[in-house]
């Protein structure tokens, strides 16, 4: 068991559902059951090392997808519904449970880095009391900016999973490309590309409609 994992686990026997009134303190849910198997991810873009022989209930809400990168999505829909810019987020442990899942809440907080990328991490860290995630995926809707890169690299993330291509203000794999850098100390595996289509769409139609 990983330094990460043996905290995680301490914090569940300890408070079972680890929330203030079913959120944790930065607003993202989060919740880990290291006893649960996982289920196969959706996208078949993704290589994954994810146990797929039985399915495993919702993390957090019932009324949310359990596979992570439907849930980003499902994060993505509520953040457009609040009138955000619909990118969703989710942290993932190496079994692909979901440990926080939040959409962008910039307008609502007022704060312009309050990227979802931002408080997944932020939750992630808060409740496991560590600032590494070795053992953690990022899952997120669309290509992260300089900003959410170069945090996943500060959190150690094992792998960044994201949905479309943002050539506008990305950071992965356009613009800076943060983790080309020989100062990047931490570079994370990258699957680019998952369910781009869909994500693309969700933004267009959503700048779409403010014109």
């Amino acid at each position: 068991m990983t330094r990460f994992e043996t905290r995680v686990d301490w914090l569940l026997n300890s408070y079972p559902l680890l929330t203030l009134e079913g959120r944790c303190p930065v607003g993202c849910y989060f919740r880990a059951a290291l006893d649960r198997p996982a289920e196969a991810d959706n996208s078949a873009a993704m290589t994954n090392d994810h146990d797929t022989t039985k399915p495993r209930p919702p993390c957090g809400r019932p009324d949310m997808p359990s596979d992570p990168m439907e849930r980003a999505f499902a994060e993505a829909e509520a953040a457009c519904a609040r009138g955000e810019v619909p990118v969703g987020a989710v942290i993932a442990d190496g079994a692909g449970r979901v440990l926080a899942a939040a959409g962008n809440e910039v307008e609502q907080r007022n704060d312009p880095t309050a990227h979802a990328e931002m408080l997944v991490l932020r939750a992630t860290t808060a409740a496991a009391g560590a600032t590494r995630l070795e053992d953690c995926d990022l899952y997120v809707t669309l290509e992260p900016c300089p900003m959410c890169a170069a945090a996943a690299s500060l959190a150690r993330v094992r792998r960044i999973i994201y949905g479309a291509y943002d050539p506008k203000s990305g950071g992965v794999d356009h613009g800076p490309r943060v983790f080309a850098h020989a100062t990047c100390h931490h570079k994370p595996d990258v699957v680019a590309g998952v369910q781009a289509a869909r994500s693309e769409k969700m933004l267009k139609d959503f700048f779409a409609a403010r014109r």
